[in-house]
């Protein structure tokens, strides 16, 4: 599909308070075939999601510790897990210590999972994930771990208000460009 039609259906998905917003851009190479064009996406004409711009307003993580070491990442810790870990102990670790180890533990999962997501997407193609995108349904593509779907998902008309609001647990736990989106969603219901 070319360019201008793909730009044309994802934009038609735009929630209304989004739309001239919220735009998709791509730089093409008419010259050098073998390189592929810049895909990326702007809000209020300023380009959000780009991830070869070191200028972006976003975070993004090179090393799994700097993910580890940010004080903004709240991972909750429920009480089935701090128990697990009790009866894996057997006990003989104290309770201030088991919800110390729980988080560590659970933080070193989500840097993994971070630091994968985002170096997905460093490969992926715009196009490919947009195609993807208008071909599953909008519950997958909230449910994937992939950034871009979940970009292309919050800022869909299909995703009402309730849905938006009920997601704000899960997006404590994603990537900060996600969790912009998410707030830029929040801020036009």
């Amino acid at each position: 599909m070319s360019w201008s039609k793909l730009k044309q259906q994802l934009e038609s998905f735009l929630c209304p308070a989004l739309q001239g917003r919220v735009e998709y851009r791509a730089t093409g190479y008419r010259y050098l075939p073998d390189k592929a064009g810049l895909c990326y996406i702007a809000v209020d004409k300023k380009n959000v999601l780009n991830m070869s711009d070191k200028t972006s307003l976003i975070k993004w993580y090179q090393t799994e510790l700097e993910i580890k070491n940010d004080s903004d990442i709240q991972i909750p810790i429920s009480n089935e897990e701090i128990e697990a870990l009790r009866k894996d102990t057997k006990g003989k670790v104290p309770e201030d210590r088991l919800k110390v180890i729980v988080r560590s533990r659970k933080i070193s999962e989500y840097a993994k999972e971070l630091f994968l997501a985002q170096v997905s997407l460093s490969k992926s193609n715009f196009s490919d994930v947009a195609n993807k995108f208008l071909s599953i349904s909008i519950e997958e593509s909230i449910a994937s771990n992939d950034i871009l779907l979940n970009i292309l998902a919050l800022v869909d008309r299909r995703v009402g208000k309730k849905r938006i609001v009920n997601m704000a647990e899960k997006m404590k736990v994603k990537h900060p460009i996600v969790q912009y989106f998410y707030e830029l969603r929040l801020s036009a219901l």
